[in-house]
């Protein structure tokens, strides 16, 4: 079900922890898988010289926190803003798909920590954008209804074994 890389960033992640002079924080979550990442960067000659990460949530936020952050470290600004969920889902060798908003999760943190260092360099304060959806797909039907899914998804391995 997970890849080795998956599992080996679940069971050691990397850079854990947070930056108490950071001069990026980026947070996001997700309130119906309960999902919730934040990411502290420092930032060198536009270069991101550190990247730590505190996440609460399942295993493969986890992994996903810990590759973004490994993916991002050493690049430049403009390099880690183009981490996108399907270069962090290829980096795990692939998640399950009721798994890929992780991926999203993760990139959307390192973004916008980016995005903080930007504002407060501009002397202005960040704007938090709004949380994505608040609701997770389901991986049968795609259906984004939080009521409906627990259902959906009981449905949906009756119907189709999956």
């Amino acid at each position: 079900m997970y890849s080795d890389v998956v599992m080996d960033h679940f069971k050691n992640p990397r850079n854990v922890g947070e930056i108490p002079d950071a001069d990026g924080v980026g947070e996001v979550g997700n309130p119906a898988c309960g999902d919730i990442m934040a990411f502290y960067i420092k930032v060198n000659n536009n270069v991101l010289e550190d990247v730590k990460f505190k996440t609460f949530g399942c295993g493969a936020a986890i992994a996903v926190s810990s590759m973004v952050s490994e993916m991002a470290k050493g690049k430049t600004l403009d390099e880690a803003m183009q981490i996108s969920n399907k270069s962090v889902i290829d980096a795990l060798n692939g998640l399950p798909k009721k798994k890929h908003h992780c991926s999203n999760l993760g990139a959307d943190a390192l973004h916008r920590a980016i995005e903080d260092y930007r504002s407060k360099q501009q002397g202005k304060i960040a704007e938090r954008p709004l949380d994505g959806p608040e609701v997770c797909s389901c991986p049968v039907c795609d259906v984004n209804d939080p009521e409906e899914a627990p259902y959906c998804s009981s449905v949906c391995e009756r119907t189709t074994g999956k």
